[in-house]
């Protein structure tokens, strides 16, 4: 059996295979592995990558209809679009400086924008709630493969967003740097010692700078896990509230519903601030914020 808009369709199914399929699901929540749908090819677009997908063209739509004929007097959606990114921008500049934050805003005010429009969409009722699965009518029915699925709840885009940015970061620290520059700022002697104590320093701050380089690998592991598993967290708390009273499953949900807008939008925060603040650490240095390098 599956369901399709949430309209139970029956199939002729055996027994001994809607039994299996029971036993293999009975109990699970939703799916952490995104589903795969259809191929394209060798490649597999799956139910989280079509939202993926239209995110990226509500990005893109929106941008080309603000900024395509900008003018001098906006209208709603231009002022809208230049007020977010403005407010992205100064937020930026608090933690980077300004020289830094206008080198990398494009980046960081990007991921910003994508996260939280894709954990708002994964609130859209159908979303994670449409698809294969298992029960008997429709309150009583579980979904175990959902036709479409909640980009961040999908642990390879995370995976995939963190990634690009440690690629990042390390081309930011070696322009802002250079290698000795970073080799320096994660093992060099902080302070100005001399002589038995500065030896002592210069050892305990080389050893130091060992945990320092465990610390900046385990960041994009933390930065994927900490995305994925909120927002996973928040489907299947969703499913959960909405199975456990099968006849009130359209009001129990509503208090979670929007409390996954706040957390949404938290997390997207979370994500932002959290990579910012990566990059300040290394990259920022005080004597040369505020204004233009001089030629």
């Amino acid at each position: 059996m599956f369901f399709i808009a949430d309209i139970a369709v029956p199939e002729a199914v055996s027994q001994a295979v809607q039994a299996g399929e029971v036993a293999k699901t009975a109990g699970d929540d939703l799916p952490m592995a995104a589903v795969p749908l259809f191929h394209i090819g060798s490649l597999a677009v799956t139910n989280s990558a079509l939202i993926s997908y239209l995110v990226a063209a509500i990005l893109i739509v929106v941008s080309q209809l603000a900024m395509r004929k900008a003018t001098l007097y906006p209208g709603a959606l231009q002022n809208f679009v230049e007020w977010l990114v403005e407010s992205l921008n100064q937020f930026l500049e608090s933690i980077l400086g300004a020289v830094l934050s206008k080198k990398t805003s494009w980046f960081f005010a990007s991921i910003f924008i994508f996260i939280l429009v894709s954990n708002w969409i994964a609130l859209v009722p159908g979303v994670a709630t449409i698809g294969m699965g298992y029960g008997n009518g429709p309150l009583h029915f579980k979904v175990t493969e959902p036709f479409i699925r909640g980009v961040n709840a999908d642990v390879n885009m995370t995976l995939a967003m963190s990634a690009i940015f440690f690629w990042l970061w390390i081309i930011w620290t070696l322009q802002a740097n250079g290698i000795g520059g970073t080799f320096h700022h994660i093992f060099g002697t902080k302070g100005d010692q001399k002589g038995i104590l500065g030896t002592i320093f210069a050892v305990v701050f080389f050893i130091v700078g060992f945990s320092e380089v465990i610390t900046i690998l385990v960041r994009p592991v933390a930065l994927t896990f900490r995305l994925y598993g909120n927002i996973y967290g928040g489907e299947v708390l969703m499913e959960k509230t909405m199975t456990a009273v099968p006849a009130l499953s359209w009001l129990i949900p509503v208090p979670v519903y929007f409390f996954e807008l706040l957390v949404g939008l938290i997390q997207a925060l979370v994500f932002f601030i959290l990579t910012a603040v990566f990059t300040g650490l290394i990259c920022r240095h005080d004597d040369s914020q505020g204004k233009e390098p001089q030629h």
